[in-house]
Protein backbone atom coordinates (compact mmCIF):
# COMPACT_ATOMS: atom_id res chain seq x y z
CA UNK A 1 0.00 0.00 0.00
CA UNK A 2 3.26 2.30 -0.12
CA UNK A 3 5.13 4.21 1.64
CA UNK A 4 3.80 7.42 2.55
CA UNK A 5 3.36 8.04 6.83
CA UNK A 6 0.77 10.67 6.15
CA UNK A 7 -1.61 10.04 9.45
CA UNK A 8 -4.72 8.67 8.69
CA UNK A 9 -7.86 9.13 10.48
CA UNK A 10 -10.86 7.14 11.18
CA UNK A 11 -13.54 9.34 12.93
CA UNK A 12 -17.48 8.05 13.73
CA UNK A 13 -20.06 8.18 16.26
CA UNK A 14 -20.34 5.26 19.20
CA UNK A 15 -21.28 2.36 18.42
CA UNK A 16 -20.44 2.36 14.63
CA UNK A 17 -17.37 -0.04 15.02
CA UNK A 18 -14.58 1.94 14.99
CA UNK A 19 -12.33 -0.18 17.57
CA UNK A 20 -12.87 -3.28 14.79
CA UNK A 21 -12.28 -0.97 12.18
CA UNK A 22 -9.02 -0.08 13.39
CA UNK A 23 -7.94 -3.70 14.04
CA UNK A 24 -8.75 -4.40 10.46
CA UNK A 25 -6.33 -2.14 9.67
CA UNK A 26 -3.79 -3.24 11.70
CA UNK A 27 -3.92 -6.73 9.83
CA UNK A 28 -3.22 -5.26 6.77
CA UNK A 29 -0.70 -2.13 7.71
CA UNK A 30 1.97 -1.82 10.09
CA UNK A 31 -0.22 1.10 12.34
CA UNK A 32 -0.13 2.37 15.95
CA UNK A 33 -3.55 3.74 17.12
CA UNK A 34 -3.77 7.34 18.96
CA UNK A 35 -6.96 7.53 20.62
CA UNK A 36 -9.23 10.14 19.91
CA UNK A 37 -11.64 10.05 22.40
CA UNK A 38 -12.13 12.44 25.83
CA UNK A 39 -13.65 9.56 27.99
CA UNK A 40 -10.70 6.96 26.82
CA UNK A 41 -7.74 9.05 28.48
CA UNK A 42 -9.13 7.78 32.17
CA UNK A 43 -7.85 5.12 34.08
CA UNK A 44 -10.92 2.96 36.16
CA UNK A 45 -13.36 3.68 33.51
CA UNK A 46 -13.64 0.26 30.99
CA UNK A 47 -16.91 -0.88 31.03
CA UNK A 48 -18.76 2.17 29.80
CA UNK A 49 -16.41 3.61 27.42
CA UNK A 50 -15.82 0.69 25.70
CA UNK A 51 -12.26 0.63 26.00
CA UNK A 52 -10.44 -1.76 23.56
CA UNK A 53 -9.54 -4.86 25.91
CA UNK A 54 -5.72 -5.79 27.01
CA UNK A 55 -6.15 -8.52 23.82
CA UNK A 56 -6.83 -5.16 21.73
CA UNK A 57 -4.33 -3.41 22.85
CA UNK A 58 -1.56 -5.82 22.90
CA UNK A 59 -2.21 -6.76 19.23
CA UNK A 60 -1.90 -3.10 18.52
CA UNK A 61 0.22 -0.48 20.22
CA UNK A 62 -2.88 2.32 21.52
CA UNK A 63 -1.92 6.08 22.70
CA UNK A 64 -3.93 8.07 24.81
CA UNK A 65 -5.59 5.80 26.60
CA UNK A 66 -5.37 5.09 30.83
CA UNK A 67 -3.12 8.33 30.58
CA UNK A 68 -5.42 10.71 33.35
CA UNK A 69 -6.92 9.81 36.61
CA UNK A 70 -10.62 10.63 36.34
CA UNK A 71 -9.73 13.95 38.43
CA UNK A 72 -7.90 15.49 36.01
CA UNK A 73 -9.35 17.48 33.13
CA UNK A 74 -7.77 17.00 29.70
CA UNK A 75 -8.57 19.90 26.53
CA UNK A 76 -8.34 20.17 22.99
CA UNK A 77 -5.07 22.05 22.88
CA UNK A 78 -3.55 19.20 25.07
CA UNK A 79 -5.07 16.19 22.64
CA UNK A 80 -3.42 18.22 19.60
CA UNK A 81 -0.13 18.95 20.98
CA UNK A 82 -0.12 14.96 22.22
CA UNK A 83 -1.72 13.80 18.80
CA UNK A 84 1.15 15.69 16.74
CA UNK A 85 4.13 14.78 18.88
CA UNK A 86 2.62 11.02 18.80
CA UNK A 87 2.40 10.73 15.17
CA UNK A 88 5.58 12.44 14.56
CA UNK A 89 6.79 9.35 16.73
CA UNK A 90 5.14 6.86 15.42
CA UNK A 91 6.42 8.02 11.56
CA UNK A 92 9.96 8.09 12.36
CA UNK A 93 9.23 4.27 13.87
CA UNK A 94 8.33 3.30 10.55
CA UNK A 95 4.71 3.30 11.29
CA UNK A 96 1.36 4.41 10.19
CA UNK A 97 0.03 7.24 12.57
CA UNK A 98 -3.99 6.41 13.04
CA UNK A 99 -6.06 8.33 14.76
CA UNK A 100 -9.50 6.68 15.76
CA UNK A 101 -12.11 8.17 17.89
CA UNK A 102 -15.55 10.09 18.16
CA UNK A 103 -14.63 13.04 20.02
CA UNK A 104 -15.05 15.39 17.40
CA UNK A 105 -14.00 18.23 19.37
CA UNK A 106 -10.52 17.17 19.30
CA UNK A 107 -10.65 16.24 15.46
CA UNK A 108 -11.80 20.11 14.84
CA UNK A 109 -8.75 21.40 17.05
CA UNK A 110 -6.76 19.09 15.27
CA UNK A 111 -7.79 19.92 11.64
CA UNK A 112 -8.66 23.69 12.04
CA UNK A 113 -5.88 24.58 14.67
CA UNK A 114 -6.41 26.27 18.11
CA UNK A 115 -7.96 29.53 18.58
CA UNK A 116 -6.40 31.83 21.18
CA UNK A 117 -9.22 31.61 24.17
CA UNK A 118 -8.91 32.35 27.14
CA UNK A 119 -7.62 29.97 29.99
CA UNK A 120 -10.19 28.96 32.46
CA UNK A 121 -11.01 31.01 35.48
CA UNK A 122 -12.15 29.39 38.28
CA UNK A 123 -14.35 31.89 40.13
CA UNK A 124 -16.21 32.55 37.07
CA UNK A 125 -17.06 28.90 36.45
CA UNK A 126 -18.09 29.00 40.21
CA UNK A 127 -20.31 31.93 39.38
CA UNK A 128 -21.87 30.10 36.30
CA UNK A 129 -22.05 27.25 38.20
CA UNK A 130 -24.05 28.86 41.15
CA UNK A 131 -26.44 30.77 38.26
CA UNK A 132 -27.49 26.92 36.47
CA UNK A 133 -27.93 25.63 39.92
CA UNK A 134 -30.12 28.31 40.73
CA UNK A 135 -32.10 28.05 36.75
CA UNK A 136 -30.95 25.10 35.54
CA UNK A 137 -28.44 24.34 32.00
CA UNK A 138 -31.49 25.02 29.63
CA UNK A 139 -31.57 28.52 30.85
CA UNK A 140 -28.36 28.97 30.58
CA UNK A 141 -27.96 27.28 27.22
CA UNK A 142 -30.86 30.03 26.32
CA UNK A 143 -28.61 32.87 27.19
CA UNK A 144 -25.81 31.17 25.14
CA UNK A 145 -28.46 30.74 22.03
CA UNK A 146 -28.93 34.88 22.26
CA UNK A 147 -25.04 35.26 22.98
CA UNK A 148 -23.61 32.95 20.40
CA UNK A 149 -25.70 31.45 18.57
CA UNK A 150 -23.73 29.42 15.96
CA UNK A 151 -21.78 27.55 19.40
CA UNK A 152 -25.22 26.89 21.24
CA UNK A 153 -26.67 24.93 17.99
CA UNK A 154 -24.31 22.05 18.17
CA UNK A 155 -24.32 22.06 22.20
CA UNK A 156 -27.46 20.20 24.06
CA UNK A 157 -29.23 22.08 26.67
CA UNK A 158 -28.03 20.15 29.03
CA UNK A 159 -24.70 19.87 28.08
CA UNK A 160 -22.93 21.62 31.28
CA UNK A 161 -19.16 21.48 30.45
CA UNK A 162 -19.20 22.86 27.07
CA UNK A 163 -22.43 25.77 28.08
CA UNK A 164 -20.22 26.36 30.72
CA UNK A 165 -17.43 26.86 28.79
CA UNK A 166 -18.58 28.89 25.98
CA UNK A 167 -20.48 31.34 28.48
CA UNK A 168 -17.09 31.49 30.51
CA UNK A 169 -15.41 32.57 27.12
CA UNK A 170 -17.84 35.55 26.49
CA UNK A 171 -17.74 36.98 29.80
CA UNK A 172 -13.91 36.55 29.68
CA UNK A 173 -12.89 37.81 25.94
CA UNK A 174 -16.19 39.77 25.04
CA UNK A 175 -16.47 37.61 22.19
CA UNK A 176 -18.47 34.68 21.29
CA UNK A 177 -16.60 31.58 20.79
CA UNK A 178 -17.24 31.21 17.89
CA UNK A 179 -15.82 33.74 16.09
CA UNK A 180 -12.81 32.91 18.02
CA UNK A 181 -12.44 29.87 16.35
CA UNK A 182 -13.15 31.59 13.26
CA UNK A 183 -9.80 33.59 14.00
CA UNK A 184 -7.80 30.75 14.62
CA UNK A 185 -4.53 30.23 14.16
CA UNK A 186 -3.41 28.20 10.55
CA UNK A 187 -1.74 25.49 12.59
CA UNK A 188 -4.24 23.07 11.36
CA UNK A 189 -3.20 19.80 10.02
CA UNK A 190 -4.37 18.04 6.76
CA UNK A 191 -4.29 14.78 7.27
CA UNK A 192 -7.26 11.96 5.41
CA UNK A 193 -10.65 11.52 7.48
CA UNK A 194 -12.50 8.39 7.05
CA UNK A 195 -16.18 8.71 8.35
CA UNK A 196 -17.76 5.98 9.82
CA UNK A 197 -21.56 6.76 9.42
CA UNK A 198 -24.96 4.89 9.23
CA UNK A 199 -27.14 5.36 6.18
CA UNK A 200 -29.84 3.98 8.13
CA UNK A 201 -30.52 5.51 12.17
CA UNK A 202 -32.42 2.77 13.23
CA UNK A 203 -29.99 0.36 12.45
CA UNK A 204 -27.14 2.68 14.64
CA UNK A 205 -30.05 2.82 17.54
CA UNK A 206 -30.23 -0.77 17.49
CA UNK A 207 -26.39 -1.37 18.07
CA UNK A 208 -26.70 1.25 20.89
CA UNK A 209 -29.19 0.07 22.82
CA UNK A 210 -27.78 -3.99 22.28
CA UNK A 211 -24.12 -2.07 23.58
CA UNK A 212 -25.43 -0.36 27.19
CA UNK A 213 -27.00 -3.42 27.78
CA UNK A 214 -23.63 -5.22 27.17
CA UNK A 215 -22.30 -2.66 29.96
CA UNK A 216 -24.92 -3.24 32.23
CA UNK A 217 -24.16 -7.12 32.34
CA UNK A 218 -20.61 -6.41 32.22
CA UNK A 219 -20.89 -4.51 35.27
CA UNK A 220 -21.01 -0.43 34.44
CA UNK A 221 -23.07 0.09 37.74
CA UNK A 222 -20.57 -1.76 40.06
CA UNK A 223 -17.92 0.27 38.07
CA UNK A 224 -19.49 3.69 39.64
CA UNK A 225 -20.05 2.35 42.17
CA UNK A 226 -16.18 1.65 43.17
CA UNK A 227 -15.46 5.17 41.60
CA UNK A 228 -17.62 6.76 43.98
CA UNK A 229 -16.16 4.93 47.04
CA UNK A 230 -13.48 6.99 46.17
CA UNK A 231 -15.02 9.92 47.68
CA UNK A 232 -12.93 12.27 45.58
CA UNK A 233 -15.29 12.11 42.49
CA UNK A 234 -18.28 14.35 41.61
CA UNK A 235 -20.72 14.85 38.44
CA UNK A 236 -18.65 18.44 38.63
CA UNK A 237 -15.85 16.79 37.22
CA UNK A 238 -15.58 15.74 33.28
CA UNK A 239 -15.51 12.11 33.53
CA UNK A 240 -17.81 11.56 35.71
CA UNK A 241 -20.35 13.27 32.85
CA UNK A 242 -19.52 11.08 30.15
CA UNK A 243 -22.36 9.46 28.93
CA UNK A 244 -23.56 5.92 30.93
CA UNK A 245 -21.39 7.21 33.95
CA UNK A 246 -23.58 10.61 34.43
CA UNK A 247 -26.94 8.19 34.32
CA UNK A 248 -25.18 5.62 36.52
CA UNK A 249 -24.32 8.49 39.04
CA UNK A 250 -27.65 9.95 38.96
CA UNK A 251 -29.65 6.07 39.44
CA UNK A 252 -27.50 5.66 43.07
CA UNK A 253 -28.09 9.42 44.18
CA UNK A 254 -31.79 8.51 43.54
CA UNK A 255 -31.61 5.65 44.81
CA UNK A 256 -34.07 3.92 41.62
CA UNK A 257 -32.65 2.01 39.00
CA UNK A 258 -36.24 1.07 36.85
CA UNK A 259 -35.28 3.81 33.93
CA UNK A 260 -31.49 3.61 34.01
CA UNK A 261 -31.93 1.61 30.80
CA UNK A 262 -33.74 4.17 29.20
CA UNK A 263 -32.10 7.09 30.35
CA UNK A 264 -28.72 5.48 28.64
CA UNK A 265 -29.57 4.66 25.92
CA UNK A 266 -31.62 7.88 25.58
CA UNK A 267 -28.46 9.87 26.24
CA UNK A 268 -26.33 7.42 24.10
CA UNK A 269 -28.44 8.12 20.65
CA UNK A 270 -28.33 11.89 22.09
CA UNK A 271 -24.25 11.53 21.75
CA UNK A 272 -24.38 9.99 18.05
CA UNK A 273 -26.43 12.42 17.02
CA UNK A 274 -24.35 15.46 18.00
CA UNK A 275 -21.53 13.41 16.65
CA UNK A 276 -22.92 12.89 13.18
CA UNK A 277 -23.87 16.85 13.25
CA UNK A 278 -19.91 17.33 13.50
CA UNK A 279 -19.07 15.06 10.99
CA UNK A 280 -21.70 16.42 8.66
CA UNK A 281 -19.79 19.72 9.12
CA UNK A 282 -16.06 18.65 7.99
CA UNK A 283 -16.45 18.86 3.91
CA UNK A 284 -13.02 16.91 3.73
CA UNK A 285 -14.20 13.69 5.18
CA UNK A 286 -14.57 10.70 3.27
CA UNK A 287 -17.64 8.57 3.94
CA UNK A 288 -18.00 4.81 4.55
CA UNK A 289 -21.26 3.81 5.40
CA UNK A 290 -20.87 1.28 8.77
CA UNK A 291 -24.29 0.23 8.08
CA UNK A 292 -23.44 -0.71 4.68
CA UNK A 293 -22.11 -4.49 2.90
CA UNK A 294 -18.53 -4.78 3.61
CA UNK A 295 -18.19 -1.25 5.83
CA UNK A 296 -14.39 -2.71 6.78
CA UNK A 297 -13.33 -3.66 2.85
CA UNK A 298 -14.85 -0.06 1.53
CA UNK A 299 -12.54 1.64 4.60
CA UNK A 300 -9.73 -0.27 3.21
CA UNK A 301 -9.98 0.33 -0.03
CA UNK A 302 -10.35 4.19 0.04
CA UNK A 303 -6.97 3.25 2.45
CA UNK A 304 -5.13 2.09 -0.11
CA UNK A 305 -6.20 5.14 -2.77
CA UNK A 306 -4.94 7.62 -0.43
CA UNK A 307 -1.48 5.49 0.58
CA UNK A 308 -0.97 4.89 -2.74
CA UNK A 309 -1.14 8.80 -3.77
Amino acid sequence: MGAVLTPICVAGPTGCGKTAAALAIAEVLPVEVISVDSALVYRGMDIGTAKPTPAEQAAVPHHLIDILDPTDSYSAAEFVRDAKRLAAEIAARGKLPLLVGGTMLYFKALFDGLSALPQADAALRAEIDADAARRGWPALHAELARLDPETAARLAPHDSQRIQRALEVIRLSGQPMSALHAASRSDGVDWPLFSLEPGDRAWLHERLAQRFDVMLQQGLVDEVKALRARGDLSLALPSMRCVGYRQVWEALDAGRFDDLRERGIAATRQLAKRQVTWLRSMPRRRVVACDGAQPIAELLAGLQKVLNG
